[in-house]
């Protein structure tokens, strides 16, 4: 077998891997519940390429996150709940549905048509769904759909954005800023009174929320920030430790002074 660019051969492929006879042992037991780790993970990595600006690797991780789909879609082949063909029918009904302004007729195709036509679809739908459940669809609620199985900070934005669409929001990010503070407050309040652990898990989670929110309003990724901060701070310890290895010292043989001032050094050049 060779590596083409059709995607019926990945599906071949997904196909003898899971084959309990002549497939892999490993992907032949796996299940939904198995893999989902999995799909999260490969997700992270290509919006870790895309922060490094690595394209190759962009295109790697794409693929991997691409060989996810179509795992799920084989287990649900083989169960007969669904297979991948009807994945993609399902997506693409649903773009064609929440851009009637692109694929609508003369009277939904104009620059006003767009804007919030997503939500208000997506919203429908919701509804709709709700109703073939035989659930009360007044009774559920705008955030019910914001998956808890988000990264938290994601999620974070996307209940603030939500709550949004029907002006539970502040106009102003220095509004934003201000209930910042307000929560740095509360928090520092709850150290200084040596407040139960729960109470200061609880003001932290405030902080970081109202953080993640600010980001929303500068039209900033909270998550991607944190990335960038993250990638930053392990290259100037590196810094650090390369320095010292130089002298044949490591951070565990230097004080908090001597690293302090290796990091401000990193931080001209990092």
């Amino acid at each position: 077998m060779q590596a083409g660019r059709d995607i019926a051969l990945l599906l071949d492929i997904m196909t003898r891997l899971r084959d309990p006879a002549v497939g892999c042992a490993w992907d032949a037991v796996q299940t939904f519940e198995t893999i989902a780790p999995y799909t999260i993970e490969e997700a992270y990595e290509v919006a870790e390429a895309i922060a490094r600006g690595d394209r190759g690797d962009m295109c790697d991780e794409l693929g991997d996150l691409l060989l996810q789909v179509v795992f799920h879609a084989r287990m649900g082949e083989e169960e007969g709940s669904f297979d991948f063909g009807d994945v993609v029918e399902a997506i693409t009904a649903k773009m064609i549905r929440r851009h009637p302004h692109v694929f609508g007729d003369e009277d939904t195709r104009s620059p006003h048509m767009a804007k919030g036509a997503w939500e208000r679809i997506k919203a429908e739908e919701k509804a709709q769904k709700a109703r073939r459940k035989g659930e009360a669809a007044a009774a559920k609620s705008l955030l019910d759909d914001v998956s808890v199985a988000m990264p938290p900070l994601a999620r974070a934005v996307k209940l603030q954005a939500k709550a949004g669409t029907v002006g539970f929001d502040w106009n102003d990010p220095k509004a934003v800023i201000a209930k910042v503070r307000e929560e740095l407050d509360e928090l520092e309040r709850e150290l200084d009174g040596h407040g139960a652990r729960a109470d200061i898990e609880a003001e932290l989670g405030d902080v970081l929320f109202a953080l993640a929110n600010f980001g929303r309003h500068l039209g900033i990724d909270p998550d991607g920030a944190v990335r960038v901060t993250n990638e930053k701070f392990r290259r100037r310890f590196a810094y650090i430790e390369r320095k010292l290895g130089e002298v044949g010292r490591s951070p565990r043989d230097a004080s908090l002074a001597e690293m302090e001032a290796l990091w401000q050094e990193a931080k001209t050049g990092a």
